[in-house]
């Protein structure tokens, strides 16, 4: 694993390296990062065959496969190369917006087209090595994935599970229900490692803990929303009232967004 050392817009990088082909997990943010995983990946595997997914396709996790050698067998669910087609232009250019450093890692950056899509799961095996890949519905995003290593019990979760970050509701099709739905069903696969999409590396209780949070601010927004409270007035209160209960996670700006979707989606 490349670690992202808690720097924002870095994700954990996985290379899962079997007898006979490679598995790499996101690529970081345009080629210049990809350089980088190249370089990690000829240190750990020689292997010919190599295969490449991504967790979702925000540009930090997708842009960097560009930098990949051109045999390398792409991988990815249909519903998140629909993402990726449609969406990736738009985000690509917000991100290109926040600073001279990332317009210049994504400056002519054109992902690339997926060799095997698939609809809920694909098997690789890379030789003693099984590498589960499957799709659940949204969550952080429309199209997240999630690559199992059934003989390891290592899970990657991408965005969906986070490591002391407040969790992201990025856009409308983020779904919050889901994702609790989710997080149930990845608890239910008894990991023992979590590579989460940023953060340190932890146990099966980080989706636990994530399980927790999401459900302690559905319940309150809930409360609120029953007591006549508007979605900036149920905000506001809950921004403050998370913020000091999880006082160690980063990025406290996110509770907002996933207070206002449980607001929405609640009756």
């Amino acid at each position: 694993m490349i670690p992202d050392g808690r720097v924002n817009l870095v994700p954990n990088i996985g290379i899962i390296v079997g007898t006979r082909a490679t598995l790499v997990v996101d690529a970081g943010m345009g080629p210049r990062n990809g350089q980088v995983v190249v370089r990690e990946l000829a240190k750990v595997s020689k292997n010919a065959q190599l295969y490449f997914t991504t967790t979702h396709f925000h540009p930090e996790h997708v842009t960097g496969g560009q930098a990949l050698p051109e045999n390398t067998i792409v991988v990815r669910p249909r519903v998140q190369q629909e993402e990726v087609d449609h969406k990736q232009p738009e985000f690509i250019s917000n991100f290109s917006r926040r600073t001279p450093e990332i317009k210049a890692l994504l400056q002519d950056v054109k992902p690339r087209a997926p060799d095997i899509v698939f609809d809920h799961e694909a098997k690789l095996d890379l030789g003693g090595v099984t590498a589960r890949l499957f799709w659940l519905g949204p969550a952080h995003t429309r199209g997240d994935s999630f690559i199992f290593v059934e003989e390891d019990g290592v899970l990657f979760t991408g965005d969906v599970v986070i490591n002391r970050f407040f969790p992201i509701f990025p856009d409308a099709d983020a779904s919050g229900k889901n994702w609790l739905a989710i997080l149930n069903q990845l608890e239910a696969l008894q990991p023992k490692k979590i590579v989460p999409g940023h953060g340190e590396v932890g146990e099966a209780a980080l989706v636990s803990k994530e399980n927790t949070f999401l459900k302690e601010l559905q319940s309150r927004v809930v409360e609120l929303k029953a007591q006549g409270k508007s979605s900036e007035e149920a905000t506001q209160l809950l921004s403050v009232e998370f913020r000091a209960k999880y006082s160690d996670w980063d990025n406290p700006g996110w509770i907002a967004d996933a207070a206002r979707r449980f607001y929405f989606e609640s009756n």
